[in-house]
């Protein structure tokens, strides 16, 4: 496969580093420019409307984040699968994945929906809102979830394009969708007065914009990566093998929203100031992982097309060089959001108390986030190679349990903010050391 189509790279032959760079750095500003407008949601009513409406709104990512995680999830089965038949050259595969892919992202849209708008109340309300702000919520997260399907289409199409390496044209889909969502902002908000349902509804005309942009690349795109909506199928193989390595991500990441819905539970406990500043910067532990999650797609893709052609060695360069520089770049991106603290949480709200908490999170949370390349790394060298449960269950007994007994036991004794924010470094730290060595393990065995 060393005649390549536009937009394509070659992970088989020739430097690596250049070429995860090139793959990587685009994908995280993409997911970068993606969380800035979605954060623009939070900054437009907490600067024009109240710290309330500023506090319904940040209190709803652990909740959306709940169920969509499990379904994102699928969308690493389809980039997984499509690069490995890429790296194996089968062509036909390759298009009946494809297609498999976005039947798949269709169906899950719509389960979404409907979930979304059936849960919106219980699911708050076990979170344990504050009842000056639920019912804006409310509004906000069944606003939200009318645009489930478009944000299936985006994230499986997308996928589809990353895995033979295109991460240029998903940025350009989420940024003309963001500036879009932005300017929508402002005028529902400002001009209409129309709070927590305007920014609801403007991310859901963004989120329309990226899912057509990304799906007229598809419909144009060379074969056999080329999408036809007259041939939308459900394929037995392909479903099983997308399921196989996305259902253990998506659990990861739904697992991991379970523990976030507790965190915040245990936030919303000390008030809607606390909750509102934990929210403004939480958009910037979002911004900072967004880094990390660039370089594990990129240890995720690299590693399944050189696996599938059976270059072992590559895979091993892959490891060390997605692991260094997720850590180089993932460490900057700490050290910006810790030295300027203050100065970003002030884009977000001028209040003494929320700023208080806010600092406190990005103190004691965001500053060491880039210790979540050490797991998520070697967790996506493991899918790449096929291994999906095993990173998925050490995550979910190193972060999610352990952060669930520690609300439950530390929090209950301590507390404080400071005490909850806590329970970040130390499940990191003990979730990247038994995923290292269960990469090592894997890897040994499987390149024997």
């Amino acid at each position: 496969m060393k005649s390549l189509h536009q937009n394509q790279i070659d992970m088989l032959h020739g430097s690596l580093l250049d070429k995860i760079l090139i793959f990587s750095l685009p994908l995280a500003a993409s997911m970068i420019l993606q969380q800035l407008f979605n954060s623009a949601d939070v900054a437009v009513v907490g600067r024009f409307d109240s710290p309330q409406a500023m506090a319904a709104v940040g209190s709803n990512g652990a909740a959306i984040n709940l169920m969509v995680n499990l379904f994102v999830g699928l969308s690493i089965g389809t980039n997984v699968i499509v690069a490995k038949y890429i790296g194996k050259n089968e062509k036909q595969k390759i298009h009946d994945a494809v297609h498999t892919s976005i039947t798949l992202a269709l169906i899950s849209g719509f389960i979404l929906l409907v979930w979304g708008l059936s849960v919106a109340r219980p699911m708050l309300t076990l979170m344990n809102t504050p009842e000056d702000i639920i019912d804006l919520a409310v509004v906000y997260f069944k606003v939200y979830f009318l645009g489930m399907p478009f944000i299936m289409l985006y994230n499986f199409g997308s996928a589809v394009l990353r895995s033979k390496g295109d991460s240029k044209r998903p940025l350009w889909c989420l940024a003309l969708g963001g500036v879009i969502n932005v300017i929508l902002n402002l005028i529902f908000v400002i001009a209409f007065h129309m709070s927590v349902v305007g920014v609801a509804l403007a991310t859901v005309i963004s989120n329309i914009v990226s899912a057509f942009m990304i799906m007229y690349y598809l419909m144009n795109e060379e074969a056999p990566f080329t999408f036809r909506f007259r041939e939308l199928c459900i394929r037995k193989i392909y479903v099983s093998q997308i399921l196989r390595i996305g259902v253990p991500a998506g659990l990861q990441g739904m697992l991991f929203s379970i523990s976030n819905v507790t965190i915040q539970s245990a936030i919303n406990s000390l008030g809607s100031y606390a909750s509102a500043g934990s929210a403004a910067a939480l958009n910037f532990d979002f911004l900072t992982f967004y880094v990390v999650a660039a370089f594990t797609q990129a240890a995720v893709t690299f590693t399944s097309q050189n696996f599938g052609a059976g270059y072992y060695d590559r895979c091993r360069s892959v490891f060390n060089l997605t692991m260094s520089a997720g850590l180089f770049f993932t460490g900057l991106a700490c050290l910006v959001c810790y030295i300027w603290r203050i100065e970003i949480l002030s884009l977000y709200s001028l209040n003494p108390e929320v700023l208080h908490y806010g600092e406190v999170r990005m103190i004691h949370a965001v500053a060491f986030l880039w210790m979540c390349n050490i797991y998520e790394v070697s967790g996506g060298c493991l899918r790449g190679m096929g291994y999906s449960m095993l990173p998925s269950m050490l995550v979910l007994i190193g972060c999610c349990v352990l952060r669930i007994v520690w609300v439950y036991t530390v929090f209950r004794i301590y507390h404080s903010f400071t005490f909850l924010m806590d329970v970040y470094p130390v499940s990191w730290t003990i979730t990247g050391t038994a995923t290292m060595i269960a990469y090592f393990y894997v890897r040994r065995k499987q390149f024997a």
